[in-house]
């Protein structure tokens, strides 16, 4: 196994087991009569919406008739879908977590930012200068929690076999200062050394771009090796996550026409120095 984010194993095990339903044919109803359980607890065990006891893997493998190294398999999967991780530590909203358990494991990261710098290039000061604007009904230790995440999320970076990130920004969000001049200036710098490193690229889409797919939207591709890609959304209504095959073509194309309109990495970096060069101190 490539991954052993909790996250993924527990999207592979459920994945898994609602195959093996399927193959057996029956439905989600038949599955929940035999284990006396709602229908609803089934469904969010396929969906990964909640995890599953070893017990009841145990229970769906006689009814499914899985036996020896398969079975052990999905028994690795169930163990290894309920260890605790770092981000547990946090007291972060369960949507959250489940980014961040992909994120985690996902072998490249393409995102597009409309109005903010990417989470994985943030300075700690403009993190925590942005967090309690864009959440204004967190308390102060709720701040401080989603800050320190995200300083930690960033080691993923630095790790032994990184992912790939492809970052694309609007401009305007580095036009707009968040916490202070001096703020800027420093995030301004991190961006430019942050893009250097080869699994990294930034590209910056200037004003004179007019419209473009992505002028109100933003979003996070995830390609997987162990699971489908999944497409992170964020919005004040909500956190969502699309995997459809329709919903994950219609983000690529969007991402490519986004790569064709920005700037080369090299010009990217050129604007956001001139950028830097404007703000007073």
């Amino acid at each position: 196994m490539t991954s052993r984010s909790p996250t993924v194993r527990r999207r592979e095990l459920g994945a898994r087991l609602r195959a093996l339903r399927v193959e057996r044919g029956l439905t989600v109803e038949d599955v929940a009569e035999r284990m006396e359980v709602s229908p609803a607890k089934i469904s969010r065990i396929e969906t990964a919406a909640r995890g599953i006891s070893l017990a009841d893997v145990r229970f769906l493998c006689d009814l499914y008739g899985v036996s020896g190294a398969d079975r052990d398999r999905l028994l690795v999967l169930t163990r290894e879908s309920r260890r605790r991780s770092w981000w547990q530590e946090y007291g972060l909203p369960d949507s959250v977590q489940t980014y961040i358990g992909l994120e985690d494991a996902a072998v490249s990261i393409l995102q597009y930012k409309t109005s903010v710098v990417p989470p994985l290039l943030q300075t700690q000061d403009y993190a925590r200068a942005y967090t309690p604007a864009a959440g204004p009904w967190l308390s102060d230790d709720e701040v401080e929690q989603f800050v320190q995440a995200r300083m930690t999320r960033q080691e993923l970076l630095g790790s032994d076999r990184p992912p790939d990130l492809w970052a694309i920004i609007d401009e305007g969000a580095l036009h707009r200062i968040v916490g202070s001049t001096q703020i800027m200036r420093e995030q301004l710098a991190a961006l430019i050394e942050g893009s250097r490193p080869p699994h990294v690229t930034l590209q910056v889409i200037g004003l004179e771009a007019g419209a473009h797919p992505g002028v109100d939207s933003s979003f996070t591709l995830l390609r997987l090796e162990d699971v489908s890609d999944v497409v992170y959304i964020e919005g004040l209504i909500g956190n969502f996550f699309l995997q459809s095959q329709g919903d994950l073509a219609r983000y690529r194309r969007a991402f490519d026409h986004l790569q064709a309109v920005a700037l080369s990495p090299k010009d990217s970096r050129d604007r956001i120095a001139s950028i830097a060069a404007q703000l007073q101190p």
